[in-house]
């Protein structure tokens, strides 16, 4: 599906973003170097008649955002959770795609309901209301069950949604070819890998079976979990286009004055989500990663309630004893542990030099100590840590893409509760903790009884498994494939620079 269509997007995307004034206003907020904010509006102007014109009620860039689609809305989404980033003001504007984007009509959503389950709205619901939230991919609607009077959501897909996340999907394949063949350099960054990291995330969210699957997981893992709670599946009114789970009653996390009147603690609840993040990461290694304002509420007695499960993390033990390592170094200011764990872990490569390593990373991490959260950029920090990452050669790994991002989602959530609150010191009986379960005595003799059980499980295969390698050790190896230019390249001059300035503007974090 790579081609000319894929050039189009581009373009209509950067003519989107400069028709609605959004182009400007997002690389201003995010103090983007003033060659490139130039060159962008210069490139894009020519071809603003081509863009979409969105709602002109809303501010430029939700304008922009929601016009161009779906992927365009989730990457707003993040925005709005960092009003470090991109200042307050837009933070507020961005925070309108987490769930108020206009919905399709009730009618719609019965016909998909009835399609789905095979059974008509009114047989199974006493009650059925317009949509209470709309977000990027489904919509909300509460209901009343007819046999028990049990109020719950109803969550359905939104018409035509798949067909829409596929096209940008692939115009996003098609940049990261044009980023790689322009810029060598970006290859370690792996743009391809982080598309496809992308679209398995949100293959998933566009079923709602698997959805229903991960709330029912997280419920399990999280049941003991203080001030947590989560809605429960409705399995049998449940499907691939349909959710229903009980209704989360609460206060939306993201209105601080409504929570101010209701007495609840502001930095409690701040402190508690971070807290909470990294537990799920790191004692269960399944995670919510869509953990912004949108799918979380407070509930009378201060509980969080957290729903939404479409976009859900796991890493393996592994990865989060090198995570947990890494976090536990920073907070101890031990910049040389830190440093020796990305060699050990194969995150820098071994010709280079640990103890230059570890100052880099010291210059990162002093200066958060020692302050409170108001008086650190996050995002110069971004910037020095892209600097560092390039400077030593660490390639993008694509395992800890959704930790990441969810880490940064977090951490806005909280700071939008509590400014002044510092992630390292909220963040250190967390880490300890686990370091202590998962790294000593204890630890290593659990690892060599799991290593004991699949020794013996492929006990009677280890001979033949030898055999086989040793007869692929034998083989001459294959020849490289031939080099080419992709297809696709002689479409690419037409279009590039129109579609990189719009997806500059927009991607500017990445």
């Amino acid at each position: 599906m790579r081609g000319p269509h894929n050039i189009w997007r581009l373009i209509v995307t950067g003519a989107t973003m400069e028709r609605t004034g959004a182009m400007g206003a997002i690389l201003d907020a995010m103090d983007a170097p003033r060659p490139i904010r130039i060159v962008a509006r210069m490139v894009a102007w020519p071809f603003r008649w081509l863009g979409y014109k969105g709602d002109p009620t809303m501010p430029p860039a939700t304008r922009a955002l929601s016009a161009l689609g779906p992927a365009y809305i989730k990457f707003g989404q993040v925005l709005s959770t960092r009003p470090d980033v991109v200042g307050d003001e837009m933070a507020q504007h961005l925070r309108v795609l987490q769930d108020k984007l206009p919905p399709f009509p009730v009618e719609v959503a019965k016909a998909s309901f009835a399609a789905e389950m095979g059974i008509p709205v009114d047989q199974v619901f006493s009650e059925f209301s317009k949509p209470v939230a709309a977000a990027s991919i489904a919509q909300v609607h509460k209901a009343r069950l007819t046999d028990t009077g049990e109020e719950v959501a109803v969550k359905v897909l939104r018409p035509g949604i798949e067909r829409a996340f596929r096209k940008d999907i692939d115009a996003f394949y098609f940049a990261a070819d044009v980023i790689e063949f322009l810029s060598p350099a970006s290859r370690r960054l792996r743009p391809r890998d982080v598309i496809k990291h992308f679209e398995g995330v949100v293959e998933g969210e566009l079923d709602l079976r698997l959805e229903s699957a991960s709330a029912s997981e997280f419920a399990a893992n999280t049941v003991e979990d203080a001030g947590f709670q989560l809605p429960s599946i409705k399995w049998h009114l449940s499907g691939r286009r349909v959710m229903t789970m009980t209704w989360a009653e609460g206060l939306p996390l993201g209105d601080n004055a409504a929570l101010d009147a209701a007495g609840h603690d502001r930095a409690a609840l701040g402190e508690r989500v971070l807290q909470l993040f990294l537990s799920h990461a790191l004692r269960d290694g399944f995670f919510h990663a869509d953990m912004h304002q949108g799918n979380l509420k407070v509930a009378a007695n201060g509980d969080i309630i957290a729903y939404d499960f479409g976009i859900m993390g796991h890493i393996d033990e592994y990865t989060r004893r090198v995570y947990a390592e890494i976090l536990f170094g920073f907070i101890q200011r031990d910049y040389m542990r830190v440093a020796e764990v990305h060699f050990e872990a194969g995150y820098v490569n071994s010709h280079h030099d640990v103890d230059e390593f570890a100052r880099a990373l010291r210059a990162v991490g002093e200066p958060i100590f020692g302050m409170d959260a108001s008086h650190i950029s996050m995002g110069r920090l971004l910037n020095y840590l892209f600097e560092v990452t390039e400077r030593f050669g660490m390639e993008t790994r694509t395992e800890l893409i959704l930790l990441q991002r969810t880490m940064v989602v977090v951490e806005g959530v909280a700071r939008s509760l509590y400014p002044q609150i510092n992630i390292w010191e909220v963040a250190k009986p967390v880490v300890e903790s686990y370091i202590l379960q998962s790294i000593g005595p204890r630890a290593f003799a659990q690892d060599l009884v799991r290593t004991a059980r699949v020794l013996a499980r492929f006990g009677p295969r280890l001979p033949q498994l030898m055999e086989t390698a040793l007869i692929r050790q034998s083989e001459p190896p294959p020849k490289p494939p031939r080099l080419g230019v992709r297809r696709g390249m002689v479409w690419m001059v037409a279009g590039v620079a129109v579609g990189m300035a719009g997806t500059l503007s927009v991607l500017w974090l990445g």
